[in-house]
């Protein structure tokens, strides 16, 4: 996974999915969902990031992740 911030251009991109070609793209209120033609999300950006969050988007980062093994 990969977080970008370009401040010039107040845009986040949360790149989930390296490399992979984009299908389609949906945008609501702001926000594009890219999608790979299988249907896995490929990226999420947020236009105007800095107005709808804060004034440096990359300051909220608060990443934590949690590894569980599952049983089948």
């Amino acid at each position: 996974m990969k977080i970008e911030y370009d401040p010039k251009h107040d845009l986040l991109n949360i790149e989930f999915i390296a490399n992979e070609d984009i299908a389609e793209s949906i945008e609501f209120d702001g926000v594009i969902v890219d999608y790979s033609k299988d249907g896995k999300i490929v990226a999420i950006e947020i236009l105007d990031a800095g107005a709808r969050t804060t004034e440096n988007p990359l300051d909220l980062i608060n990443l934590s992740i949690v590894k569980e093994k599952t049983t089948v």
